[in-house]
């Protein structure tokens, strides 16, 4: 079903009151207990035009930066068929130029569906509403994945110089939930492009992230990837890791990506120079052995003559 068909679920409504809080005109203020939360802004008004798509500029507050080809193309063919249902809503700049607030698929969609001009709420906001409101927008789209919801978050924490409690009111959700999305950002980079691209599930992520060491974390993110666990697997080897004496801690204990490849360049270089298959094995501690495998005498001597001994 494409976005303009969609009909709101009660579930959205709950979700949408933060960014109502800011959209609101000044008598729908007036008329709830939002104004308090107004206050330390200028009023938000608009109206709703036909704006030509040429006027209007993207968003530089736009926290997404990939759209799907595919679902715009089916989007435009649904506008090309019912036209524009949901007005996208922008800023004005001058009297011929309007900058996107929120509602750039819809936008794009337009272009390639070939109209001229396209509905529009113009609203009155300044930079940091312009990117509040662009932010809780995307974050109450049921398609955002996990890491940008975290990143928009953080981005409203940091930009917006929001404090978590508020966050929590602004896009209808409760404190720990937002702090679950935030400690994924603490995840080391390869498991956090895995849960953008959707190669792991935000329960395979929220299960890893209550081990604190990035080295173990890899390691069960390694296992998910090759073994296709299941988040009650992941569950069940992150306790294991957390009781001591585990196999699997054992063996994450050992694993350190870097020094790991290291070894293995320094395995290959050996096996090479001495002609025969040489073993290096290495503890946590960086311990370990190198065994030089040999098949007879003569096979030792000529080792031993590229030791120079």
């Amino acid at each position: 079903m494409s976005e303009e068909n969609k009909k709101p679920t009660p579930k959205k409504q709950a979700l949408g009151r933060g960014l109502g809080a800011l959209l609101t005109d000044s008598q729908s203020q007036r008329n709830t207990g939002a104004v308090e939360n107004s206050l330390r802004k200028p009023p938000v008004t608009s109206n709703m035009d036909e704006i030509p798509l040429e006027q209007i500029e993207t968003n530089p507050f736009q926290p997404r930066t990939h759209f799907d080809q595919d679902a715009l193309e089916e989007l435009a063919d649904s506008i090309k068929t019912q036209g524009i249902i949901q007005p996208i809503t922008v800023r004005k700049l001058s009297p011929e130029k309007y900058q996107l607030i929120s509602g750039e698929r819809r936008y794009q969609a337009s272009k390639l569906a070939g109209l001229q001009k396209i509905p529009a709420y113009v609203r009155t906001a300044n930079d940091q509403q312009m990117l509040e409101m662009a932010l809780i927008e995307n974050i109450q789209r049921e398609n955002l994945n996990a890491i940008e919801i975290a990143l928009s978050y953080q981005r409203l924490l940091t930009e917006c110089e929001l404090k978590q409690e508020e966050l929590g009111d602004r896009v209808g959700k409760k404190r720990t939930t937002v702090n679950n999305y935030l400690r994924l950002l603490k995840l080391p980079p390869d498991i956090q492009i895995a849960l953008r691209d959707n190669s792991i599930s935000m329960g395979h992520a929220r299960a890893i992230i209550n081990i604190d060491d990035p080295a173990k974390q890899l390691y069960i993110f390694k296992k998910i990837v090759n073994e296709g666990l299941s988040v009650r697997n992941v569950e069940k080897l992150v306790r294991e890791l957390s009781t001591g004496n585990s196999p699997a801690k054992k063996e994450a204990s050992r694993l350190d990506p870097d020094k790991e490849r290291e070894f293995k360049q320094l395995q290959f270089k050996l096996s090479s120079h001495f002609g025969t298959k040489v073993n290096v094995k290495t503890d946590e501690n960086e311990k370990g052995e190198i065994k030089i495998p040999f098949v007879s005498t003569e096979d030792l001597n000529r080792i031993l003559d590229l030791l120079n001994m």
